[in-house]
């Protein structure tokens, strides 16, 4: 089996401080992560707020993480746009700053169909060399892979892996029946499914709430040989995770990264922070997922 990594990687979030980067808290994240058993770090993500962040930030963020991870566990660089010439551009960029692949969303408002999408993501592998996680999420880019498509790209050496974020288990199983699984790897990007994911075959997860619980994460994925054993530690974080739900993602999970110190609770606009009484409720829950983990 030749996976990338099994198991929990983080969609990591990008701290601010007076609207610049706050690198220092970006290394104290980091180095929290690589300490509690994260698989992998997924960089300049959704999660990372990156529409909002200018190339050099990008970049420096990259840079910052691939130096102090150093090979421990592999770093993907989300580099993907609607634009295939400037996702190629930011992909060999994050090759030549040590990026171990790369992840590339579908287009989205200049869609395309599906052979544009097999073009699309092809030309970007090819050009890089580097391997390639697909990151199907039609809920925020009203368009999917189709399992068809998948099974086309699969056949790319490049590309070896699918970010599952349409919360389908149809979609999810006849992707599986199309695929290689010993070489192409399927991860979810929904933590609320993990259970039934794992249950199903899957290989892991891309996760946001790994930002901050990401030992207790990876736990459910090394449970996954005992479904019972995997429920019943999933109990209390679907409790934090319906507490998470208060707001669009990234909003609610950097007030519980600044809650453990990993910068100040600061977004980029178009994002707003919570209204202080929603922004007390889910630290009330984190502290009691806390609280029962001790």
């Amino acid at each position: 089996m030749t996976h990338m990594f099994e198991g929990v990687g983080v969609a990591l979030t990008t701290p601010f401080v007076n609207n610049e980067v706050d690198y220092d808290a970006l290394r104290r994240h980091v180095t929290f992560l690589l300490e509690n058993n994260a698989q992998a770090i997924i960089v300049n993500g959704t999660t990372a707020e990156s529409p909002t962040l200018n190339d050099e930030e990008k970049e420096h963020v990259l840079e910052t993480v691939v130096n102090l991870v150093n090979k421990q566990v592999p770093v993907i660089a989300g580099t993907g746009t609607n634009n295939t010439e400037k996702s190629i551009q930011a992909s060999v960029r994050a090759r030549q700053l040590g990026a171990d692949a790369v992840m590339l969303i579908t287009p989205y408002y200049n869609k395309t169909n599906q052979r544009g999408l097999v073009q699309h993501f092809e030309t970007i592998a090819n050009a890089v060399e580097l391997p390639v996680v697909l990151y199907n999420v039609p809920s925020r880019t009203n368009m999917t892979i189709e399992p068809e498509t998948v099974e086309t790209l699969s056949q790319n050496k490049y590309i070896v892996a699918l970010k599952d974020a349409t919360n389908d288990f149809d979609y999810f199983e006849e992707v599986k029946k199309r695929v290689n699984q010993d070489e192409f790897a399927i991860y979810s990007g929904n933590d609320d499914n993990v259970v039934d994911f794992y249950k199903r075959g899957g290989n892991g997860v891309i996760s946001v709430i790994a930002n901050v619980i990401p030992k207790e994460f990876q736990h459910l994925y090394d449970a996954k040989q005992d479904g019972d054993t995997m429920a019943k530690a999933f109990e209390p974080i679907g409790r934090l995770l319906d507490a998470l739900s208060v707001d669009v993602n990234p909003i609610p999970i950097k007030t519980l990264t600044a809650y453990e110190g990993f910068g100040s609770y600061e977004l980029r606009l178009p994002l707003v922070p919570l209204e202080e009484n929603d922004r007390q409720t889910l630290e009330q829950a984190y502290e009691t997922f806390k609280a029962g983990e001790k």
